[in-house]
């Protein structure tokens, strides 16, 4: 793959983070199933781990409110782990902390599909 690729790769994956907080992405569960595996897990910037039903249902209610927060990102990098597999990292600033976010992107013949992610704290 060359530079150019991964940079339009990079470009289209950064426009997706953070992820579910993109609600023009979709907020129904259909939306939200559709744009993670059914393998789907976390690792929250609280090192507790969530499965993917548990966190759809969670984001499911948190779409009922509007987010008081626009969730800045920064400093992206990217990784091609496998032909269709790329590791996306990047800062996220949030009202009371930073964190350093991961997520493994799949490309499939449907879209980008969210394998894993983890957020952690770092100030």
């Amino acid at each position: 793959m060359d530079e150019q690729s991964i940079e339009m790769i990079l470009a289209e994956l950064a426009a997706r983070e953070p992820i579910f907080h993109r609600r023009e992405l979709g907020t129904s569960r259909e939306a939200l199933e559709a744009m993670t595996e059914e393998t789907f897990w976390e690792i929250g910037a609280s090192g507790r781990v969530y499965g993917r039903d548990f966190v759809i249902a969670t984001l499911l209610e948190r779409y009922r409110t509007q987010e008081q927060h626009n969730w800045p990102c920064r400093d992206f990098t990217i990784s091609r782990l496998a032909d269709d597999l790329y590791h996306l990292s990047y800062i996220l600033e949030e009202p009371d902390r930073l964190s350093r976010r991961s997520t493994f992107w799949r490309s499939t013949a449907t879209g980008w599909k969210i394998v894993f992610h983890q957020g952690t704290v770092i100030a």
